[in-house]
This record gives C-alpha cells, structure tokens and sequence, in this order.
C-alpha cells in the first residue's frame, strides 16, 4: 500500500491513485467521497471501490465503471446494485488476467443468482460460479456441463443427478481430473472416465474403483502426469519397467518408491538422474558409483 505524504497537492494524489488505485484507502474520508478521485481510483484498479463513502459505493455510475475493470468488484457496491441486473451483467462480462468475471456472481442478490440467463453467462466465463447459482439452476442441465467444460471442479455443485450425468463427468474429467471425486460411485468405475481423468491429472486415480487402480493401463496414464502417485500404487507396478520408467522421465525422485531391481537397473537410474540427480541418492550401490551418472546427478540435482 503507498502512502500519502501530508499536504500532498490534488494532482500528486491523483498520480498516486494512477499508479495503485488502493492507494484510496490511505486518504481522507473527504477524498474518499470525492468522485473525481474516486473514479481515478477505480479505473486502476476496480477494487478501490472497497475504501470510498458509502455514497459512492451505492453510485451507479462509479459501481458500473468499477465492476468493468474487475467483476470481483461487485464485492463492495451497495446491495440495492448488486441487484441490479445490468451491473451484474458488466461485472460477469469483465476481463482481468487473473479475475474472471464469473466469480462476482457471488456477490450477485439471491435474485439474480437465480436467472438463468446471468448464470449461464457466469459458468460459461468460470465454472466455479455454479457454486453461487441457486439450487435449481444447479440442476439446470446445460447450464452444469457449461460449467464443467469450464471448470471441471464445478461438478461438485452439481446435482446428485447430474453428477451420475455420464456426458458431463466425461467432460469434467477432461476439464480437470480431480473432479472424478465428484462423480458417482458406477461412473467412478468407468474406465473410459477414469482413464481421461488420469490423464488430465494422474492424483485422480486415488478416486477411481479399486478394481481400475490395479488396471496397468491406467495407472500407466497416472504416474505420466503425477509421477508422485507411484509411491501409492500396488507394489506390482513398483517392479513394472514401463511404469517406472514414465513416473522417473517426469520426476527422477520418484525413484525411490521402485523396487530394488530397478533401483540397480542402469537405463532406470540414468533417466531418473537425468530428470533430478537427487535420485542418485536411492539407486543400488553399485550405481552410486557410477562416474558417469555422478557426473550427471551434479548438473540436475533439485532437493526435494
């Protein structure tokens, strides 16, 4: 936060609020009613709003013109316009490299997190707004596979009903492969799912049947994308050349949950130590021996 010197000119606080528009925070309570320098503000940054009057926070025209630098923003209007729809609407729409305006559907009135029209709008800019949706639109077909081709972690505000919606597991899987621990029990045993789920993200597999955490092929999938996960895989895989292989191309220290043989298998350690030399350190003892591969574990040593 910036600070204000003491009898700063009106010009030097307006720079000020240029360069960091929270800086409002640090004014007087006249300058926070002021909507010269309140417009300033929010127009760097539409989050300002948080620290000007109570007035201000209930203008239309300062809430509309904050929400569309940063939906987010819609936080700190009044209440009488965060029901108002077309301020909602701009708050949705905005644009901002880090917030997207499908999050200030949370700060919408319970009105209008009920109109099918915003909250579509909401779910098709960020998924996570289904979780702000009211009840019955969380049940809303479309309006649930818009949000999980979004965002696939939507599908846990989803209905009990839609989360056996095998169309829309499939898609949230592929969005993003935790959402597997959304879905129903049948589809958390479907192949098909569960292998496009550990494929997005190989921890999903802790969520999948038993019966398909012992399938190779899947597993195989898994360790490719979260090489971490061999540690918890049956201790068949942990002698499987193959899986071994992928999991320690990924992330050499994973070396350490294989099976003794493949701990002294050379092609193993040397692309374990090509990925991260720390995976020197498990390796048989003959292999930690290895010049050549010392060699190599000192460019791409990375503690763990």
């Amino acid at each position: 936060m910036y600070s204000i010197p003491e009898n700063s000119s009106r010009e030097y606080i307006i720079e000020a609020l240029r360069t960091y528009g929270p800086t409002l925070k640090v004014l007087s309570e006249d300058l926070r009613s002021d909507r010269e320098i309140v417009i300033e503000a929010i127009q760097e940054d539409g989050r300002a709003l948080e620290f000007a009057s109570k007035d201000l926070r209930s203008d239309r025209q300062i809430v509309l013109e904050a929400v569309r630098k940063i939906g987010v923003s819609l936080k700190y209007a009044s209440r009488h316009l965060q029901s108002d729809r077309e301020i909602v609407l701009e708050a949705i729409r905005s644009k901002h490299r880090v917030w997207h305006g499908g999050c200030a559907l949370r700060y919408a009135s319970e009105e209008l997190q009920s109109d099918r029209e915003i909250v579509l709008e909401a779910v098709k800019s960020d998924g996570i707004a289904l979780f702000a949706a009211s009840e019955e639109l969380q049940s809303d077909r479309e309006i649930v596979l818009e949000a999980v081709k979004s965002n696939g972690t939507a599908l846990s505000a989803a209905s009990e009903e839609l989360q056996s919606d095998r169309q829309i597991v499939l898609e949230a899987v592929k969005s993003d492969g935790t959402a597997l621990s959304a879905a129903s029990e049948e589809l958390r045993s479907d192949r098909q799912i569960v292998l496009e789920a550990v494929k997005s993200n190989g921890w999903a597999l802790g969520d999948a049947s038993e019966e398909l955490q012992s399938d190779r092929e899947i597993v195989l999938e898994a360790v490719k994308s979260a090489p971490e996960f061999l540690e918890d895989v049956e201790d068949s895989f942990k002698s499987d050349r193959e899986i071994v292989l992928a999991a320690v191309e990924s992330e050499g220290s994973v070396l350490e949950y294989a099976s003794k043989d493949l701990k002294a298998d050379r092609d193993v350690v040397f692309t374990a130590v090509k990925s991260n030399g720390w995976a020197l350190g498990d390796a048989s003892k003959e292999l930690k021996n290895d010049v050549e591969l010392k060699e190599i574990s000192k460019k791409t040593f990375r503690p763990v």
